[in-house]
């Protein structure tokens, strides 16, 4: 089946279990599935249920879309989402962001756990991206001919939504939250950097790595939908006291600690 068939497929079926669609959606990453708990007169689907979703096989990432409110405001929520190094196609990677905009979706506001690459930045930290660099992987519009899919060839200059990104900075400084702007670097996993590694994506001019997002983006900028991504820094990959070694379990306790700070960037977010 044409992919363009699979997301009209499945978008009618989202469509017959939800009573209205949003023009707002939030990717929850890594240890910040919890942000559904904020979302009222909610309605769930479990990704199994929907057509060409994969499987999540990551722990954390619980495989379901909520449809629910937010102090009033309608938003779809993606309660995980699948990686690359999962041993999915990017076809199948990106298929959601796909399936978000054959719904209608206008604004996608996503979130992931992240390294930091800069010793400024710290575990706990929340970082709102200006710019990625994706040299490392494969393109997830590679092989993407079809026109009704957006533009072949869309130019990532403007990738991160302007206004999006100075409501964010504006929200947090109202909100006495410490947030910074940053340069994410995407690479496939799933094994964790090396520390030559880390000093050369630090080089290359990244604040921030991790192995999920970009792909993501990419596809969405190609549906022509504006993006924010809010980076929970979760380890230090060039801290002081020299390398160390980082678990996903101190990974998902670092995002489920900062997950207070997103919760309420993103409320605010949507309400705007």
């Amino acid at each position: 089946m044409e992919l363009y068939n699979k997301i009209l497929e499945a978008s009618s079926f989202i469509k017959s279990k939800l009573p209205l669609l949003p023009k707002k959606a939030v990717i929850l990453g890594t240890g910040l599935g919890s942000l559904v708990d904020e979302l009222t007169n909610s309605t769930s689907i479990s990704y199994s249920a929907i057509p060409h979703f994969v499987t999540n096989t990551v722990d954390s990432h619980y495989g379901k879309l909520h449809l629910g409110d937010i102090d009033g405001a309608p938003v779809i929520m993606l309660q995980g989402r699948f990686h690359y190094y999962e041993g999915y196609s990017m076809e199948e990677v990106t298929f959601p962001i796909r399936v978000l905009a054959q719904l209608g979706i206008e604004e996608l506001i996503i979130t992931n756990a992240s390294g930091s690459l800069d010793p400024e930045i710290k575990t706990g930290d929340i970082v709102a991206l200006n710019d990625h660099i994706s040299l490392f992987g494969q393109n997830p519009l590679r092989g993407i001919t079809d026109s009704r899919l957006g533009d072949r060839f869309p130019d990532m200059t403007h990738t991160y939504d302007k206004p999006i990104l100075d409501s964010v900075i504006k929200i947090a400084k109202e909100a006495n939250i410490n947030l910074r702007e940053g340069v994410y670097i995407y690479v496939e996993g799933p094994s964790l950097e090396t520390p030559a590694e880390h000093r050369l994506l630090r080089q290359a001019g990244a604040d921030i790595v991790g192995m999920s997002t970009v792909p993501e983006v990419i596809v969405a900028k190609q549906c022509a939908l504006k993006v924010c991504v809010l980076s929970c820094v979760t380890n230090e990959c060039l801290s002081e006291e020299g390398p160390k070694e980082t678990s996903l379990e101190e990974v998902i306790q670092a995002a489920n600690s900062a997950a207070p700070k997103l919760q309420l960037l993103i409320s605010k977010l949507i309400l705007e």
